[in-house]
């Protein structure tokens, strides 16, 4: 006899999900998902990486710490748990492998950046920091490379020491009283920019405050940082911004800081300058190169340096100052070489660059305190190219998403020494710096290296020995941590000081 359809186990296992369309699909994505949990975490080639179990399943543990802004610590704390590899995502993983990075960030790399960089380019089509194709970059960045040298910045020097008075008058005014020096410094470095591209400071110094534009950048900071680790969801904003309007902070570097830049370009055009500014040395690009370079594209150029010339600045001497207020036998080192060169004539008020760049100890402690608070708090996401790579012994095919990220570097025992957690610029005093400089991260690496970095270091080194020669600088409150936020930038809150001007100035 014949089994009939109720003798048949399977089939009577199946009957209720075959006569229920919805029962069987449920199923179907049960059955889906296990099976893509069991590959992710046994099959995939990144399965044996350690790192978060949520990390290897979904995007969301690397997007929640993004948004968070707390990555820069928490990839810390993981790499000293489980080493030189962690698997920060599905198919990403951060590394610390020091022959490695040499291979990723060195020059005449393959490992192109990844997708999390288009949504800080968007449609545009001139961007330094963003764009992903090599070949363009490079034919970009020769346009205005010479700009941003550092021997055509000082040409803009005397420009840069007006900014340098008005923040030290601004400074001078506030008395007695508790100083938010953060504040004050972030301020000081957006007049900076609008000095040196379009020759007239922003005014943020005579206010006190600025216009709204710090929490635009913010804004578009935060959302970037946390959007690029999706960055499917800005590209269906963009799809959708006719019907919704725009949902994310990030379209403020296309917009609203964009539109900003037009203005002072507007208004740079409708005054002129009795210098060439950067703006006019752009221009001068734009007429040279013809189709090489548009309008556009200049206004793209000085979007970035309103976009991102502030808050590097201003986190770098904050991080510079805090490391100094919090260590006096260091700071009376620095300022025993500050009066040295003061006694000696050889110190100008303000500091000239040149002035700064003969002062071992003050280069020191800046290096050291970038070092220890590096701007950038996250992974500097690429590519793992064709034939793909193996790194600590493991293989990570082709498509893999690897980065570094500074604050893992910086702490490295073999390159940077011991005490890698304390302050000292002694560390940097010695005569061979050649494996510190190579991994020194704070402003990217080889080719990609960030091409406002010789703004920053000039400001740096103008403002750091100026100020601590007409001041005598302590910290309101010494046992009081300054509060970290990373948001691609990792932004300090809280550097609240005291500020007596010293009798004698620098002649």
């Amino acid at each position: 006899m014949a089994p009939t359809k109720s003798d048949l186990p399977l089939f009577s296992l199946a009957a209720p999900l075959l006569e229920n369309p919805l029962a069987l699909l449920g199923y179907s994505v049960l059955v889906l998902a296990v099976g893509y949990v069991l590959y992710l975490r046994l099959v995939s080639p990144l399965a044996k990486i350690p790192g978060p179990f949520w990390a290897s399943l979904s995007r969301l543990w690397i997007t929640k710490h993004a948004w968070d802004g707390d990555m820069h610590r928490t990839v810390m704390k993981l790499h000293a748990q489980h080493g030189k590899l962690i698997r920060t995502g599905p198919n990403e993983v951060s590394v610390s492998d020091l022959t490695a990075i040499k291979t990723i960030y060195g020059a005449g790399t393959k490992f192109r950046k990844s997708d999390w960089y288009s949504v800080w380019q968007g449609r545009r089509k001139f961007d330094l920091f963003a764009e992903r194709d090599e070949g363009v970059h490079g034919r970009q960045r020769k346009l205005v490379s010479n700009i941003y040298a550092m021997s055509s910045l000082k040409e803009l020097e005397k420009w840069v020491d007006n900014a340098v008075e008005v923040f030290m008058r601004r400074i001078k005014d506030q008395g007695s009283r508790t100083v938010d020096l953060g504040k004050w410094l972030q301020i000081f470095a957006f007049d900076v920019i609008g000095e040196i591209t379009f020759s007239k400071r922003f005014g943020f110094l005579d206010l006190g405050e600025d216009d709204g534009s710090f929490k635009q950048i913010e804004g578009a900071l935060r959302s970037a940082s946390w959007v690029g680790q999706v960055p499917w969801v800005y590209w269906l904003n963009d799809l959708l911004v006719p019907l919704i309007g725009n949902r994310l902070g990030i379209a403020a570097r296309h917009g609203k800081i964009r539109q900003f830049a037009a203005r002072e370009l507007a208004s740079r055009k409708d005054r002129g300058s009795d210098h060439r500014d950067m703006l006019a040395k752009l221009f001068e690009v734009r007429s040279e190169k013809g189709k090489e370079m548009s309008d556009d594209d200049v206004l793209s150029m000085a979007t970035s340096n309103i976009f991102a010339g502030s808050d590097t600045t201003a986190i770098s001497l904050r991080a510079i100052i805090y490391h100094l207020l919090k260590d006096p036998e260091r700071k009376d080192k620095l300022m025993e070489e500050i009066e040295d060169r003061r006694r000696a004539g050889q110190l100008s008020d303000p500091v000239k660059l040149s002035e700064a760049n003969e002062m071992p100890y003050l280069q020191a402690c800046m290096y050291e305190a970038l070092r220890l608070h590096p701007a950038v708090g996250m992974s500097l996401p690429r590519v793992v190219p064709k034939g793909g790579i193996t790194i600590d012994g493991r293989f990570l095919p082709e498509g893999t998403i690897i980065g570094a990220n500074p604050w893992v570097i910086h702490r490295d025992t073999s390159v940077f020494g011991d005490e890698i957690e304390e302050f000292r610029p002694e560390r940097w005093m010695r005569k061979e710096k050649g494996d510190m400089e190579r991994f020194f991260f704070a402003f990217g690496a080889g080719a990609r290296l960030c091409i406002g970095k010789n703004i920053s270091w000039m400001e740096m080194s103008k403002v750091v020995p100026t100020l601590l020669s007409r001041f005598d600088v302590q910290l309101a409150d010494p046992s009081a941590p300054l509060k970290e936020t990373c948001w691609w930038f990792v932004k300090q809150e809280g550097l609240l000081v005291k500020l007596r001007p010293r009798r004698k100035s620098v002649n």
